[in-house]
């Protein structure tokens, strides 16, 4: 049994309102102010965001680059509609489907970006 679960992990955003429309619409995240910027709240997980004018306290050693993450959620539903989902909201697929193995196990996989090209994967196990 695991002492603790998931709670959150932050990423690097180079334009506000850019990845706020990115993460709320294509991913489906609650946008929530924090201050000078956002998180992004994910189910029961949470995205911290460091972007433009913040000063977090503290830093990471090496911070990772807004574009530097890898990032993978659960589509609750076949992997064509995750395809579908990025296909009406214009972004592109970059690999997929492809089979991979994630949490909840053997899974179809679809790998896209975000607005600062940090890799972003869907994983359906339907």
């Amino acid at each position: 049994m695991s002492l603790v679960t998931f709670d959150h992990c932050v990423i690097h955003v180079s334009d506000w309102e850019r990845s706020n429309a990115f993460y709320r619409d294509v991913i489906g995240a609650e946008v929530v102010q924090n201050g000078a910027g956002f998180v992004y709240r994910i189910g029961t997980a949470q995205l911290n965001c460091h972007g433009p004018d913040l000063q977090p306290d503290p830093k990471a050693r090496i911070p990772v680059p807004p574009g530097g993450s890898d990032l993978c959620f659960r589509w609750d539903g076949p992997i064509e509609a995750a395809i579908a989902h990025l296909a009406e909201r214009g972004v592109p697929v970059e690999l997929g489907p492809v089979q991979r193995v994630g949490r909840g196990g053997a899974g179809a996989s679809v790998y896209f970006r975000d607005p600062d090209g940090s890799l972003m994967e869907f994983i359906s196990y339907a």
